[in-house]
């Protein structure tokens, strides 16, 4: 494919975090099941399934189920969990970058397409200072950033802004239903990382990153 056709056809590529360049959901699923026990709410794997791209409060709000609470109690137990998260980062070094997540982003930058992460963890900049490639990044948007969380496009809106590229040049790499479809109501290229019945309805699908290619997302952009 050459230049002129790449650049046509795509301006950038806009990254989930947790599951497409590292995977804290361990991480996150023993806050919420440290949590979960201490409130003696049942709470298991499958259950945190559930949970995937979804932001804390939204995560709180499905463990929760019919369980009624005062808006100052969620925001508590909420910050308990993140602290639980926070506490666990510190084991994340850049041995955690999942197979084939650095090179993909390599791979981008040589084509001259501009990177962003997309992702609704409050704690992504962090993650990113331990994996030692916030660098590598033109942009990062998280659950600082805007006010609706996926599925709703604003995450990732906020990202191609922040590149200065329009939505329908951007294709995003997700791992989550959720942000899925928060790239496709973006009108971006949708790059699902997972089993059909998880990320089917993207664009293209690949089981895990390190069989991503981006000669394929280019063409695929290309077709649009």
């Amino acid at each position: 494919m050459t230049d002129a056709t790449r650049s046509s056809a795509l301006d950038a590529v806009i990254f989930d975090l947790d599951g497409v360049i590292t995977d804290t959901a361990e991480y996150h699923y023993r806050g919420w099941k440290r949590l979960a026990d201490e409130q003696g709410w049942p709470f298991d794997r499958e259950r945190n399934e559930q949970l995937r791209g979804v932001s804390r409060m939204e995560s709180l709000d499905l463990i929760l189920g019919d369980r009624e609470l005062d808006p100052e109690e969620k925001l508590a137990l909420a910050d308990r969990k993140n602290r639980y998260y926070v506490e666990s980062l510190e084991q994340v070094t850049p041995r955690d970058l999942l197979p084939g997540a650095h090179e993909l982003l390599m791979q981008c930058k040589q084509a001259g397409l501009k990177v962003a992460i997309g992702s609704s963890s409050r704690n992504a900049r962090n993650v990113l200072d331990r994996l030692q490639i916030t660098d590598l990044f033109d942009a990062i948007s998280d659950g600082n950033s805007v006010e609706r969380a996926k599925p709703q496009p604003d995450l990732f809106l906020h990202a191609a802004a922040q590149l200065g590229a329009p939505p329908a040049r951007c294709a995003v790499i997700e791992d989550a239903e959720s942000g899925v479809a928060a790239a496709l109501a973006g009108g971006m290229l949708a790059v699902g990382i997972g089993p059909p019945e998880r990320v089917g309805a993207a664009h293209l699908r690949y089981d895990n990153v390190a069989q991503v290619r981006l000669e394929e997302i280019l063409a695929a952009a290309a077709r649009r």
